[in-house]
């Protein structure tokens, strides 16, 4: 029980951190980003490099520095999208009333580079660590990638939060290709099987070593909060005060509105 507190604790530390980190740095002047992406893309190099060592370290100490490593492969993803680095062939706004076919499309070209660049990391972690006992840092990064397509396709879907604060004034016009509504179909299901994933995983850290314990408390851990992400995109909830130390040290900026054609929902308005 004690490895499992540790582990969902330090989880919950790193996750709330980091996402504070790269708030700030995304919404920096635009001058620092060349430092930020430097920096961020040598901690990228060591923490793929790190991931294959500890890959073979079944020690708990191996567990939390695959999990370590980890995050910061996918905080790089993060940051060099929201620094506008790494996002795609197109970089503007969606087509005046697109149908919802052409807003997909532009919507994927938006990101296309982003998706790619994931789709890259993920192979390679997967190829360091094939076979390997250690495989905490695999699942994280694996989970972190299906649950956040999951919010990309709710948020396109439509949602009541779209999170315009989080976004910096270089990306607003990504807002255009979200849409706003109370609900979506696509949520219940999401919210559901994300939590039947982290039901599944919870059972198994319980009955587990203490090392294998801690590998699936970081798994339940990171579930559990991509499922509470998923809540935080429809109740009518102020949750962006987790991190508003950080909103707060930011310029105002003129938010873009999503697509007006997708407001409504069963007569519904926001």
């Amino acid at each position: 029980m004690a490895v499992d507190l540790a582990a969902a604790g330090y989880a919950l530390f790193v996750w709330w951190f980091s996402t504070a980190v790269i708030i700030l740095l995304d919404n920096l002047p635009r001058r620092t980003f060349r430092w930020s992406m430097a920096a961020g893309s040598i901690l990228f190099a060591v923490s793929l490099w790190r991931l294959a060592a500890s890959a073979n370290d079944t020690s708990l100490a191996g567990t939390y520095a695959a999990f370590t490593y980890a995050i910061i492969a996918w905080g790089w993803q993060e940051m060099s999208f929201f620094m506008g680095i790494v996002t795609g062939p197109r970089r503007t706004g969606a087509r005046p009333h697109p149908t919802l076919g052409e807003r997909f499309r532009d919507g994927v070209a938006a990101c296309l580079y982003h998706e790619l660049a994931i789709v890259v990391t993920a192979a390679v972690i997967v190829a360091v660590t094939w076979h390997a006992p250690n495989q905490a840092g695999t699942w994280t990064f694996m989970a972190l990638w299906v649950m956040r397509q999951s919010a990309k396709l709710n948020v396109f879907l439509g949602v009541r939060n779209l999170g315009e604060r989080f976004v910096p004034i270089h990306l607003q016009y990504l807002l255009t290709y979200m849409a706003k509504r109370p609900m979506n179909a696509l949520m219940p299901f999401s919210i559901t099987l994300g939590t039947i994933a982290t039901v599944l995983f919870a059972q198994r850290a319980g009955g587990a070593a203490p090392v294998q314990a801690a590998a699936y408390t970081f798994l339940v851990t990171i579930l559990a909060l991509a499922v509470l992400e998923h809540w935080m995109l429809v109740l009518p909830l102020p949750f962006e005060r987790l991190w508003s130390w950080v909103l707060n040290l930011r310029r105002p900026r003129l938010t873009i509105s999503p697509q007006p054609q997708f407001q409504a929902l069963s007569g519904s308005s926001e």
